[in-house]
């Protein structure tokens, strides 16, 4: 049994988590736990369950407090945990192993021993960073532990995020380190080192007019919302851009001449992770402990930490890698708990223990399937003691990675695992069959596979087990924008908010990519945005300071990994009546209706390619249909490349 303290209160045991319901004994078991192994003052103790005011009967209320806690870990079956009376107060006893805070805090630990070591470094503290799984303490409602606590802790989660992306900077891999620094310095507007270390990222990857443009937005927000000029180090950066000096390796903490997190970083003499986080951070002590703050864009996740929505990814990112989290991750529940009962599982007893496990997760681009898979890495991490490792199976370019290079990196990976204790294996965005084979080897290994074609000769040959996902439910789709928005902006306008998630076609990444937009604009009315949005979807789903968030990117990189031939018909189906494909009678849906005879349908096997390719969607009406959004979306196409022709 473990407890999470990094994220909503829960209990974990193996992939089961209880989420503790918002109650007094839950204030007190936070209060205890953030504390761990420390006797905390009754006074304390008091003071974060009533706040100032605390009523006559406050020590005995105390007592009864423990005593409800003790019972709640009886039943939840919580051994090697206990509460013991001490004189003056409580204290509660916990380990790395059964608390994820000190987790988090013994990674850190090590990770600084690694300072020589800058790989092995990084590797460790986004292990560390993978702990953190969404807003802290979202179900404890005490005033008393989120003015006071929650900000403690979220800095040492930000000096953990400063610290990897000036490693990936030192190590040349500016690139990723943008993916983590976009999100963080929309979060936080007023922490000027992520700033800093964006605006190098962007020079270094030669976008100086990105770099330059980012500083000058900066320097606008510093002067409007605080009355205050950029730091010298800030303009110094802006100066050694100005001039074209070359920043260099440098410019990071790590290895080749990388200074110290609180030292100062090459010609722009960049501020190290000691700079100050400035007053408009959206500290969770801001925010009503019972809603759900807007965490959904952490500064701690990756590209699919958003989820549904896939990005690049830049041409220097490993290839292998841990599982980062999935912060509020929302739906599937049927699909996780089936995953991760699988993966738990012992295996079938005609099994020989010569073939690892398999699990394959297809759907359509920006569906929602590298977010699932790692969210249920996530859940089953006690039951693989060996480590969880992500291994991205694509390049930037969307080219495939061949599978000896892949094997190699996750041999070396596995290579200091302890022999005989299992490892999973979340093999991301694979693009065919034989890429995978050659990784199916070990009976040590579990493998989750992420792919937008079926790998249906995969599954022949190798067995497993299949979760091809389509849109969300409308509930799914409210479930999102709640945990993204927050309860308070939804609520108030419900229709709204159900009428957006129709407009996204209640698809995750288009429904990501919106609640982006709504973070940043926190003034706009839900209503007011189902006007903008319906305007034109495809041209208000995308992050304009990140042209790669978006819908339309999005498909046009699918359809860009087509043969020319499938992409050709493609097109067609999408931009021609629905007949195309295939279909008889008649829809009350977005399809209208399907006629035969007007035009002849599509080779079936065209079709079974682009519905196994996750571009066709089952019907009805008849075998397959198209995404209202991604149908849009070749309409568009076409209508662009028929103009151009004209013009030609």
């Amino acid at each position: 049994m473990r407890f999470q303290l990094l994220g909503p209160l829960a209990l974990a045991d193996g992939p089961d988590v209880v989420v503790l319901q918002p109650s007094k004994p839950v204030i007190l078991l936070a209060a205890l736990l953030l504390h761990a192994n420390s006797t905390v003052s009754a006074e304390y103790l008091q003071r974060a369950v009533w706040g100032e005011d605390q009523p006559a009967t406050a020590r005995a209320a105390l007592q009864t407090c423990v005593l409800r806690l003790r019972r709640l870990f009886t039943k939840h079956g919580v051994t090697g945990t206990s509460i013991e009376a001490v004189p003056g107060g409580y204290r509660i006893t916990a380990g790395p192993p059964t608390l994820d805070l000190l987790g988090f805090r013994d990674q850190v630990r090590r990770a600084t021993a690694l300072a020589g070591d800058p790989e092995a470094e990084l590797y460790t503290l986004k292990d560390a960073l993978s702990l953190w799984q969404g807003s802290l303490l979202a179900n404890v409602r005490s005033d008393v532990l989120h003015r006071d606590e929650v900000p403690r802790l979220s800095e040492e989660r930000l000096r953990a995020v400063e610290r990897v992306c000036d490693l990936l900077l030192g190590l040349g891999r500016c690139g990723e380190a943008l993916v983590d620094l976009w999100t963080a310095t929309r979060v936080y507007p007023g922490h000027e080192r992520f700033h800093e270390q964006l605006i190098e990222a962007l020079y270094r990857t030669g976008r100086q007019s990105q770099a330059l443009a980012e500083y000058r937005r900066v320097k606008g927000f510093l002067l409007d919302e605080l009355g205050v000029d950029p730091s010298p180090s800030l303009r110094q950066l802006e100066l050694s851009i100005l001039r074209g000096e070359d920043l260099g390796a440098g410019g990071g903490s790590g290895a080749g001449g990388i200074r110290g997190a609180a030292g100062t970083r090459g010609a722009a003499g960049v501020r190290g992770a000691a700079g100050a986080v400035g007053a408009l951070e959206p500290a969770p002590a801001t925010l009503d402990p019972g809603s759900t703050p807007p965490a959904a864009l952490d500064p701690g996740s990756t590209p699919q930490g958003v989820q549904g929505v896939v990005v690049p990814l830049p041409s220097s990112a490993p290839v292998v890698g841990p599982v980062p989290a999935v912060p509020h991750f929302t739906g599937r529940e049927a699909e996780a708990a089936a995953m991760a009962a699988r993966l738990t599982a012992p295996p079938p007893p005609d099994a020989g223990g010569q073939r690892p496990l398999t699990v394959l997760v297809s759907g359509a681009p920006g569906i929602g399937k590298s977010a699932l898979a790692q969210h249920v890495a996530h859940l089953v991490r006690d039951s693989f003691p060996a480590g969880r490792l992500l291994v991205r199976m694509t390049r930037a370019d969307g080219h495939p990675r061949t599978a000896d290079e892949v094997a190699a990196e996750v041999a070396a990976a596995l290579g200091s695992g302890r022999a005989g204790e299992r490892a999973l294996l979340v093999l991301d965005d694979v693009v065919d069959a034989d890429q995978v084979r050659p990784l199916l080897t070990s009976p040590d290994l579990a493998v989750v596979v992420t792919s937008r074609m079926g790998l249906g000769g995969l599954i022949a040959t190798h067995g497993g087990w299949v979760h091809r996902l389509t849109a969300f439910t409308e509930a799914e789709s409210y479930a999102l924008l709640l945990a993204a928005l927050g309860a308070e902006r939804v609520e108030a306008e419900p229709r709204a908010a159900r009428q957006l998630a129709v407009l996204c076609g209640h698809f995750p990444a288009a429904l990501r990519i919106l609640t982006a937009r709504l973070l940043t604009r926190p003034g706009l009315r839900l209503g007011d945005a189902v006007e903008w949005l319906g305007d034109d979807p495809l041209a208000r789903l995308t992050l304009t300071d990140s042209p790669d968030h978006s819908v339309s990117g999005l498909f046009d990189r699918a359809l860009g990994r087509l043969d020319p031939r499938l992409s050709e018909a493609f097109l067609r189906i999408g931009s021609g009546p629905p007949e195309l494909l295939g279909g008889t009678g008649s829809t009350g849906g977005p399809e209208g209706a399907v006629r035969k005879g007007s035009h002849p349908p599509v080779p079936e096997d065209v079709l079974e390619q682009l519905a196994d390719a996750g571009l066709l969607e089952d019907g009805p009406p008849g075998p397959y249909r198209i995404h209202d959004l991604l149908r849009a979306h070749l309409r568009r196409t076409v209508r662009i490349r028929n103009r151009r022709t004209e013009k030609v």
